[in-house]
């Protein structure tokens, strides 16, 4: 072999970040960073007041696995949501900074209220109404960027071998409930995080996944990370201007404290339709409680997991497109006119400026990433953007007899996906923020189950 040829092998070895790991041997690594917003800076997008003090640290938390081809990386953020070329940026910097492709990047938000939001073209679209920074400061999204990647790039220098997989999974006390109302014979959507009215927020609880699931990394006995995940809006309260991860942040921390060697990550299920207000009322209390009966069903989940040896780590993806919205408020006609009326707010200027950012995307044809990693008996699905439950249960519903653990608010630029039941009873024209037209139900349950089943 020439000596140049060797120089190549090495720089590309040196790319990769670790050594290149053999079939059949598996290997993790763990990485977090603060993404702790600026005073001043829009929380939720620009939809609630900026920031104006820190109640808690918000953080990037991830994991890097290696099975003998390119590094997996799994990261969820204490942010709202990132979409189009903001979420392509993240997977693009995490990617390179882990040696891998953007696609094997599987990059999910928690969803608290209380924090950051990203869609970078949104933002330049309000730059040229005259609404600089008002719903990202890019300059801050790049440092954040860049602050994860190198925790990745560090992370990534020190692999630890792992020989099994756990699952474990607890019922959830007194946390969940759907949006779903029926008042006076009439389906109503309005039982937000905090719901004042009595009759929709003592409602039963309606359709919910009430298992909260972990997925753990052993080498041989030594537990080295767990991830886990459960279906709710993660708000107790938000919109004052006091950031904050809220009672899913503040649960994960006393889990990390209570197992300090045992790296923690927490994701969001689909909860597009669930929500905590049946159990929440709105104020530092029922934050507290909350977060507790979480780190409740975490410990439980734990005390009853289950390890077996790891064998398999493979990863399919499936694509994924949406139509937009022909007429009507959503619409990208409607939507031009509307980020171009001064006589518009800045609230109704800036779900005009989300929607033709992924309008834009739409035009350009860029899919979707469906994507499960498949370790066998267990399989891990991310889903996009604020879909409802309906969609973490139907994938279950696919593999009967795995343990299917789905994290949502992957890829946020549709919106909201509902039902076409709950569309038909007026969500959309209820809740608004819905990009995607009648038919995003068969078209996004087509892609899990083109992920899930086996070719």
């Amino acid at each position: 072999m020439s000596a140049g040829r060797i120089l190549v092998l090495l720089l590309l070895a040196g790319c990769a970040g670790a050594p290149a790991v053999p079939v059949g041997t598996f290997r993790i690594a763990t990485f977090e960073a603060d993404l702790t917003p600026p005073l001043g800076h829009a929380l939720c997008g620009g939809m609630v007041a900026p920031a104006a003090r820190i109640a808690d640290p918000l953080s990037g938390r991830g994991i890097i696995l290696w099975s003998g081809s390119e590094p997996l990386v799994i990261a969820a953020l204490d942010w709202t949501e990132l979409r189009n070329d903001a979420y392509a940026r993240w997977r693009s910097e995490l990617a390179r900074a882990a040696g891998t492709s953007p696609r094997r990047v599987l990059l999910s938000c928690v969803h608290q209220h209380d924090a950051p939001y990203a869609d970078l073209e949104a933002q330049r679209l309000l730059d040229a109404q005259g609404l600089k920074g008002f719903h990202v400061d890019p300059e801050f999204h790049e440092r954040a960027v860049q602050g994860l990647a190198s925790a990745v790039r560090e992370a990534a220098r020190a692999p630890r071998t792992i020989t099994h997989l756990g699952t474990g999974r607890a019922q959830v006390d007194r946390v969940a409930c759907n949006r779903r109302v029926v008042v006076n014979g009439k389906a109503t959507f309005k039982r937000y995080s905090k719901t004042s009215d009595p009759a929709i927020k003592n409602a039963p609880e309606g359709l919910i996944d009430p298992w909260l699931k972990t997925v753990s990394f052993w080498d041989g006995d030594r537990p080295v990370a767990a991830l886990s995940s459960y279906a709710v809006h993660p708000m107790s309260y938000y919109g004052g201007g006091s950031v904050s991860a809220d009672f899913p942040g503040l649960a994960r921390a006393r889990r990390q404290k209570e197992m300090p060697d045992v790296f923690q990550v927490y994701l969001s299920g689909c909860a597009g339709d669930v929500t905590a207000a049946r159990y929440n009322s709105g104020d530092d209390t029922s934050r507290q409680a909350l977060a507790g009966r979480l780190v409740d069903a975490m410990d439980r989940a734990w005390k009853q997991t289950s390890r077996a040896p790891l064998q398999k780590m493979e990863t399919r993806i499936a694509e994924l497109r949406f139509e937009l919205p022909p007429e009507g408020p959503h619409s990208p006609a409607v939507m031009e006119k509307t980020i171009a009326d001064p006589a518009s707010s800045k609230s109704q200027r800036l779900m005009a400026a989300l929607g033709l950012s992924w309008a834009k995307r739409v035009g350009r044809g860029e899919p979707i990433d469906v994507a499960v990693v498949d370790f066998g008996a267990t399989q891990f699905l991310l889903l996009p953007a604020e879909s409802f439950v309906e969609f973490q249960l139907a994938a279950q519903r696919i593999r009967p007899g795995g343990f299917v653990v789905v994290a949502g608010y992957g890829e946020c630029g549709p919106g909201y996906i509902p039902t076409e039941e709950a569309r038909g009873e007026g969500y959309v024209e209820e809740h608004g923020y819905c990009w995607v037209a009648a038919g995003a139900e068969d078209r996004l349950k087509r892609a899990i189950a083109e992920a899930l089943t086996l070719q």
